[in-house]
């Protein structure tokens, strides 16, 4: 009997059109779920019968919960060099393979959102985009303002971050940062200069997050934080939605005080009926940071040929991180 795969959380309905799947196709029976699972029981229901399960990012995480009601769960293939959301304790403990693919392009896709976002919500694109697809023109859309000569403030220097430095430098703005561990010396280096986190708040127009989700940086941005901001300052986050409490971001945005330019959310796909959907100080992109042909090219091939070695009894690419 083949064995059965199903490829979940394909929300873009790409996965076929990103790699070759001749020879997996050969040897299994594919199933594609493009929709998420809007719950755990939804997703062991969908899951049950199958025996190796193809994953994308972090959409459909996999807590132990969940891992023990897939019965016939021989492998699970992720993308990315790195998963926070799976149990792999779970998994070992079961001797189900895990495996991961390479990190695809080099993080430019995530910043230049983030660099895309920020125009967006300085020059009001998405306002004049609505104006325009509404019949009207500039009459509903506020003056926006330049970027150069203003401040760029960015929690986080990692690689991402220093892509973004590198972007307000080219537009004439001044670039602060800060993170945990950031030394003034290596902060030049990205052509930044080191504030500490209360300052760069207070100073900067727009401020976008780079950092890695972990239980120090969960909520690392809550009321204090988002008060210390500048009114009409710019919150940009293309990292990971639970670095702010969104319930501090709810009431910061509703008594109008800063604008939020988002990619991620604390819960995604963000619900039909969020709060967020009716702001008008928001400009909102449903997580398309990561979402580029080159990612989903390298995830897919190196998914595929992760799924072949394993059925042939020879697994590589090990998820360890």
């Amino acid at each position: 009997m083949r064995p059965r795969i199903a490829v979940t959380d394909d929300w873009q309905g790409v996965a076929r059109s990103s790699a070759d799947w001749t020879a997996l196709d050969a040897r299994a029976e594919i199933s594609i779920f493009r929709d998420a699972f809007p719950d755990e029981d939804a997703a062991a229901t969908s899951l049950a019968p199958f025996d190796i399960i193809m994953s994308m990012r972090e959409r459909t995480p996999f807590p132990a919960s969940l891992i023990a009601r897939l019965p016939r769960l021989r492998m699970l293939s992720v993308t990315g060099p790195r998963n926070r959301s799976v149990d792999r304790a779970a998994l070992a403990a079961r001797g189900i393979v895990v495996t991961r693919t390479d990190a695809g392009e080099d993080g430019s896709a995530t910043a230049e959102l983030a660099l895309a976002l920020m125009l967006a919500a300085t020059r009001k694109v998405a306002a004049g985009d609505a104006a325009i697809r509404t019949g009207g023109f500039q009459g509903a859309v506020a003056p926006g303002f330049t970027l150069r000569g203003r401040t760029l403030g960015l929690i986080g220097l990692g690689r991402l971050g220093s892509l973004v430095a590198g972007y307000g430098t080219a537009l004439g703005m001044r670039v602060l940062a800060w993170s945990p561990n950031l030394m003034p010396a290596r902060a030049a280096a990205a052509g930044a200069t080191w504030a500490s986190k209360d300052e760069l708040l207070g100073t900067a127009d727009v401020v976008s997050l780079h950092m890695v989700l972990s239980h120090d940086t969960e909520g690392m941005i809550g009321a204090r934080e988002l008060g210390l901001m500048r009114p009409g300052a710019i919150l940009v986050n293309t990292s990971r939605g639970p670095l702010v409490e969104e319930s501090a971001l709810l009431a910061a945005l509703a008594a109008g005080r800063i604008v939020a330019a988002l990619d991620v959310y604390e819960r995604e796909p963000l619900p039909a009926d969020h709060a967020l959907r009716s702001l008008p100080n928001t400009v909102l992109t449903p997580h398309l940071g990561y979402c580029v042909q080159e990612n989903f090219e390298v995830f897919y091939r190196q998914s595929i040929e992760n799924v072949l070695a394993f059925l042939d009894g020879a697994p590589i690419r090990p998820l360890t991180a």
